[in-house]
């Protein structure tokens, strides 16, 4: 039939039905294709909405490289951070302890360093490296027996370990009232014959030639531990004692300020400090060394003491008395910081208590003076200086007491 001929309802369906268009076909697969990529792939992949990223985990060797790290550069309390970091992240690695011990050890921290090197040994008792820095670490705490004991032990499984022998060389100096020196000797000549780029091999040979008053052939030794990582302050802490005892004073005060310049928060250069310029007779610097100590460490007695002793040497008695009351009878200072007292005993605190008693003394107080150099005499009997210089405080008080003054101390 000729489509000119259709009715008009036949020919408008025959209009309505057009061709599909090709192009638009293989849009709409397209996104259908595309919609169940999304769906299948990228939708689960994406992060719900207000939830925070999780932060990547460190491994503990990345922080055992930092804090090696900063041990080699003397950041000392950036080294022990890290490693304490490590051990968060691998809590049953016993050998992190022992290292953060050591370094511990290093920054004066010897409590915290037993407390550590004990958890590495819990269930572990054949690990001679932490027998070996428990008892380095008692001999720092005045443990000497329980020290050697501990070294032994550490030496019985590795004999020839050039670290144990070099502990044990400081163990065996500081051993009872005058140390087991020979011993000392062969154990430090020996660690660094065995371990001649360790450092605390030079460390203890320097440190027993210290004690037995080579302190040239000990200035040696420590410039050749500082050789090996010249950040460590104890090092120079040691060098600055060889220096004052060789009358250098200005060498060791340079030595002293390496020292606190590596670890500004101890207080124990500071207190060499003071020490140091008393003895060449600077006094004034001296006071001033002695009061940086004292901010460094505001609750130690012996800080006090020595500040006590400083001013007493210039002549200022009634601060010496002040600062000396607080480290003989301790207190809370007007700071507010609690101090214990220290009980007469031989070394400085023998050296507190005369001092603070000469000083009661040229106060005209013979009264709190006098029971003190009584308590010197008896307590202290064997220490000749003790002695002598109650001795001079009793005739003091006796010469006061008959109207005599007292001299300018020499």
């Amino acid at each position: 039939m000729n489509p000119m001929y259709l009715k008009g309802s036949q020919w408008s369906m025959r209009k309505r039905r057009r061709r599909r268009n090709p192009l638009l076909i293989v849009v709409l697969l397209l996104l259908i294709a595309g919609a169940g990529y999304l769906n299948a792939v990228v939708v689960p992949s994406t992060p719900p909405l207000f939830i925070p990223t999780p932060t990547p985990t460190r491994s503990p060797e990345s922080y055992v490289a930092d804090a090696e790290a900063a041990f080699q550069e003397g950041r000392l309390l950036t080294s022990i951070e890290a490693y304490k970091q490590a051990i968060l992240a691998d809590p049953g690695n016993r050998s992190l302890y022992v290292a953060l011990a050591r370094v511990q050890n290093w920054a004066g921290m010897h409590e915290e360093a037993l407390k550590n090197v004990e958890l590495a040994l819990v269930g572990n008792e054949n690990y001679a490296l932490a027998h070996a820095v428990r008892g380095w670490t008692l001999n720092f705490l005045d443990d000497s027996l329980e020290a050697e004991a501990e070294i032994d032990t550490a030496l019985e499984m590795e004999p020839d370990n050039p670290l144990f022998l070099a502990y044990q060389a400081e163990i065996l100096v500081d051993k009872g009232d005058f140390g087991d020196l020979e011993a000392a000797i062969q154990a430090s000549r020996q660690a660094v014959q065995l371990g001649p780029e360790l450092l605390e091999a030079h460390r203890a040979r320097g440190y027993v030639l210290l004690v037995t008053q080579n302190y040239e052939e000990a200035i040696q030794e420590y410039e050749t531990a500082q050789n090996i990582n010249p950040k460590i302050p104890d090092i120079y802490l040691n060098m600055g004692r060889c220096y004052r005892s060789l009358g250098d004073y200005a060498g060791a005060i340079k030595a002293f300020q390496q020292a606190n310049a590596l670890n500004p928060a101890d207080d124990i250069p500071d207190t060499e400090m003071a020490r140091t310029y008393a003895q060449a007779g600077e006094y004034g610097r001296a006071i001033q060394a002695a009061e940086a100590a004292l901010r460094d460490a505001p609750t130690n007695p012996y800080r006090y003491g020595n500040l006590g002793i400083m001013l007493y040497k210039n002549g200022e008695y009634p601060k010496a008395i002040e600062n000396l009351a607080i480290a003989v009878h301790g207190g809370t200072t007007a700071d507010g910081y609690v101090v214990e007292g220290l009980p007469l005993d031989y070394g400085y605190p023998a050296q507190y208590y005369y001092t603070y008693g000469l000083a009661l003394a040229r106060s005209n107080r013979c009264e709190e003076a006098v029971p003190i150099f009584q308590a010197l005499l008896t307590v202290v009997s064997d220490d000749e200086t003790a002695v002598y210089n109650a001795n001079e405080g009793l005739a003091l008080c006796k010469a006061a007491s008959e109207g005599v003054t007292p001299a300018p101390t020499p």
